[in-house]
This record gives C-alpha cells, sequence and structure tokens, in this order.
C-alpha cells in the first residue's frame, strides 16, 4: 500500500482476551472484560448465517460502540445485506453470540433487536410518501389523548422536536410538508427522524447516499453528525468509499461473507488507502495490514 509496514500486523476480527494481571484471578479478569463489553451498544462473536445451503456469513465478529459512527464496507455479494438483517432480527443467527450491552441475548429477533434501541434505515426508507412528514413518523405508533383519538397536536409538535433535533433547516419545511415534496437527502432525514422518536441508541443506515447529489449527500452527513452529537452510534453502510470514509470513526470490511478489516480512522492514510485495499480484496487478494493503511 505504499507504507512501510510495522512490526505487529493488524488481525481482523475482535482483540485479543487482555492478560491477567499479577495477582489477579480469573473472576476479577472476567469482571474486566464485562466492563469493557458495557461500552459495547452492540457485539457479535463468530455469527454464522445459513440462507438455505448457502453460507451467507461465516464466523463474523463485530461490535458498535457508544457515541460512534461505524463504516460497514464491502462489495456485492459480501454479506452487508444478511449482516444488516441480523442487526434488524429479521434473521436469526445459525450459530455464534449477541451480546446487548455485555448481557448475552438468546433467542434474538425483532423484538429484542427493537428493546435493545436499534433501528434500521433500509434503502426504500418504506416512506409513504404522498403522507406528511409527522404522519411517516408516527405510522403505527400514532400518539393518543385520553379518550383514545389521535392527538394531532402533540404528534405535530413532536414531529417537529424531532426535525429540529436532527438539523431541518429549511424555513418551508415542517411537520406537515409532504414528503413527496422533499428531496433524496430530506426523506432521508425523515426516516432518521422516525427512528429517533423510536428512542434509538444505535441506527443502522443502508446505503444512505445512493443517487444523491452532492447538496443531498452533505444533508445526510449533517444529519448523521447531529445523531452523534446527541450521544447516539450509527452505522453508515455504503458503496461510496470516500463518503464512507469522510463520516465513520472507524472500519469493517467484509468480504465473502466475512469481516476481514476492522480499522480505526487514525490508522487510515486516505479514503484512497481504503479504496485501495477494496480493490486488491476484489482482485483476490487479502493485504496485511500494519499499524497504518
Amino acid at each position: 500500500m505504499g507504507v512501510k509496514p510495522q512490526p505487529q500486523v493488524f488481525v481482523a476480527g475482535p482483540p485479543p482476551p487482555t492478560p491477567p494481571l499479577k495477582g489477579e484471578g480469573s473472576h476479577a479478569v472476567d469482571e474486566k472484560r464485562e466492563m469493557l463489553m458495557v461500552d459495547k451498544i452492540i457485539q457479535l462473536k463468530n455469527i454464522t448465517m445459513m440462507l438455505g445451503r448457502v453460507k451467507a456469513l461465516e464466523n463474523v465478529n463485530l461490535h458498535v460502540n457508544e457515541n460512534e459512527v461505524l463504516g460497514l464496507l464491502g462489495d456485492n455479494g459480501a454479506g452487508k445485506s444478511t449482516l444488516i438483517k441480523v442487526l434488524a432480527g429479521l434473521h436469526t443467527p445459525t450459530s455464534g453470540e449477541i451480546f446487548v450491552r455485555g448481557q448475552l441475548v438468546s433467542h434474538w429477533n425483532t423484538e429484542k433487536s427493537r428493546a435493545a434501541k436499534i433501528e434500521t434505515v433500509f434503502q426504500d426508507r418504506a416512506l409513504t410518501i404522498q403522507q406528511s412528514i409527522m404522519s411517516n413518523i408516527f405510522m403505527g405508533r400514532e400518539l393518543s389523548n385520553p379518550f383514545g383519538f389521535v392527538d394531532l397536536k402533540r404528534q405535530r409538535r413532536e414531529a417537529q422536536r424531532l426535525m429540529d433535533e436532527i438539523g431541518f433547516t429549511s424555513k418551508i419545511i415542517n411537520a406537515e410538508s409532504t414528503v413527496g415534496h422533499l428531496s433524496g437527502g430530506e426523506r432521508q432525514g425523515v426516516a432518521i427522524a422516525r427512528a429517533l422518536y423510536n428512542d434509538a441508541d444505535l441506527v443502522v443506515l443502508d446505503e444512505p447516499t445512493t443517487a444523491l447529489s452532492l447538496t443531498e449527500t452533505n444533508k445526510v452527513f449533517a444529519f448523521v453528525d447531529k445523531l452523534k452529537a446527541a450521544g447516539r452510534s450509527v452505522i453508515f453502510i455504503g458503496h461510496n468509499i470516500q463518503h464512507v470514509y469522510d463520516i465513520a470513526d472507524r472500519f469493517v470490511v467484509m468480504d465473502r461473507g466475512t469481516n476481514v478489516l476492522n480499522i480505526t480512522k487514525d490508522r487510515v492514510a486516505s479514503g484512497q488507502s481504503l479504496a485501495g485495499y477494496m480493490s486488491a480484496l476484489a482482485e483476490g487478494h487479502r493485504p496485511e495490514v500494519g499499524a497504518q493503511l
């Protein structure tokens, strides 16, 4: 990659176990590991997913820290879509373990994913473009008054608060604006606002900048920045390597159903370096990575 390799080679996957300190018993070590895991919103360990006879994921290890933007990269067929569906609870892994804030969760499903405060914004965003922003945010989870009727006034107020929180700045857009009249970046913002209404700690964004102009992409970046500023975490999935490089704090690269690289931004020289690594993967090579990519 044009960088002199360092003595210690980075290996994808989870970090090695922390060795016991002098005089430290196994119980103390377990407590230390548990404290480290609590800082992780979610951690996947050795996840394998069979879809029929196809091994879509194999021994995937992935975690998301609090207040972090994780960039998830990989070519078509690398396993990103399957991994997203596992995180959303749409797929229950064939084998492996899922931890939420350090606690092992069994029988993983959509209900447990929601309980873990994980919200996924899929590529189609699942928006009803004929309806208002307010209607899309509260669809299926309407706020009601003491008489059981939909409380439109309260919904309007809450929708506007969510829009303000993620950074809708246009004066011509309000809670009652029709989604079909919004730009692509603004529609992505509505989907993110809906995730916030569901009290998400982790928002998974599937290809959020696909087919967007530079201006609209910057709007999405601004929404993500607002999420992080509020202490939330984001998984940002994309094919545009430069977009992912610009917004993420750490990168996980997938290839043929497994994660092959897990590296923080301070160890990546540029978006071009990341692109070079992925080009090598596409050609069937898996470069060794030293202290710097």
